[in-house]
């Protein structure tokens, strides 16, 4: 049986999706699939033992280029690399209007989540079987439904397996314990305060941790920089792809992070991690796995859900609502991650 799966970003979805392989793989021996994905994040496809082939597309930059993509036949070498085999199953794992087009193009029966349960309703007017998954759940275990209905076996019960052989992603043995910090995301309203992970930092180098600063823009790496001067202990990584972030990764004894994709990859490779969260909810997006930990801000306007704060209040913090999510705080917890006794 040959499947092929749609789902092109983020780096936090393209995890999630990975248990649901694991599922359909221990169901159906000798399933096969091929993976329709956003360029950016081709590589974690093809690190999951069931997966033949993967599909990388660049739909942004397309739509920005429309001409060059037709007239250079990247979109003609596209489709037809879509289209060179019939699949027994199209499975569109995004529910999004750009990701039912590109299904309806492949050749197989094509399944997605029903109109109640679709990000985009429309989208589900492509697929040709539609299937009811609640919304008010993790992630992880909507997609882990949706592969299960689809493809007609039993929802298997109990934390999700992602697939990946954690230990082959790296051969470094660090000096002395590590932790890596995933200090950067997107929305405003995301970030930990940098002075507090400065003082996170210090106080884990002055405990006897190395500290790893990883980057993923300028902004980012002008802040791992400043962060790093303030110890001989502290250190930024180098500019790498997924496949070094995976390896450094795999050589800490703990992650602290917020809400970004790194953190699913940390939570994949079954790295013990602590996130803090103040304006998103880790309930339906969080990391999800063994030894994964959350800190929810309990702030009265938390989770918000807003990329801009609203807080019209006082507060010596920005955002407001990580002013309870200290440095003392956040170290508390993550000693307890290290020692294993988080609960």
């Amino acid at each position: 049986m040959h499947v092929l799966i749609i789902k092109l970003s983020s780096l936090g979805d393209v995890i999630h999706t990975l248990p649901a392989l694991t599922d359909a793989a221990r169901a159906l021996p000798g399933i096969r699939f091929d993976w329709v994905v956003e360029s950016a994040y081709a590589e974690i496809p093809a690190w999951h033992p069931a997966v033949d082939q993967v599909l990388p597309v660049s739909l942004r930059q397309w739509r920005k280029q429309l001409w060059h993509t037709w007239r250079s036949g990247t979109w003609q070498n596209f489709r037809q690399s879509l289209r060179a085999r019939y699949y027994d199953q199209i499975i569109d794992a995004q529910g999004l209007l750009k990701s039912a087009a590109l299904a309806y193009q492949a050749h197989g029966l094509r399944s997605g989540l029903a109109a109640d349960s679709a990000r985009e309703p429309l989208a589900a007017w492509v697929y040709q079987q539609r299937h009811t998954v609640p919304r008010n759940q993790h992630a992880v275990t909507r997609l882990r439904q949706l592969f299960a209905l689809s493809l007609g076996y039993p929802l298997p019960s109990g934390l999700p397996d992602y697939g990946l052989p954690k230990y082959s992603m790296t051969t470094l043995i660090p000096a002395r314990p590590t932790l890596v910090f995933l200090h950067g995301t997107t929305w405003a309203t995301k970030h930990w305060p940098e002075s507090h992970w400065l003082g996170l930092a210090l106080t884990a180098a002055r405990a006897g941790f190395r500290v790893r600063l990883p980057w993923g823009n300028e902004v980012e790496h002008a802040r791992a920089q400043r962060i790093a001067e303030a110890h001989p202990h502290l250190s930024v990584i180098p500019a790498t792809g997924l496949q070094g972030l995976a390896a450094e990764l795999s050589t800490a004894c703990a992650v602290v992070g917020v809400d970004t994709g790194l953190v699913h990859l940390a939570a994949a490779l079954q790295v013990p991690s602590l996130s803090v969260y103040g304006a998103t909810d880790p309930a339906l997006t969080g990391t999800y796995g063994e030894r994964q930990f959350h800190l929810q801000s309990q702030f009265p306007c938390a989770p918000c859900l807003h990329r801009t704060c609203r807080y019209t209040g006082s507060s010596t913090v920005f955002p407001a609502c990580f002013e309870e999510l200290s440095v003392a705080v956040v170290w508390e917890a993550l000693l307890d991650v290290i020692a294993g006794k988080a609960k």
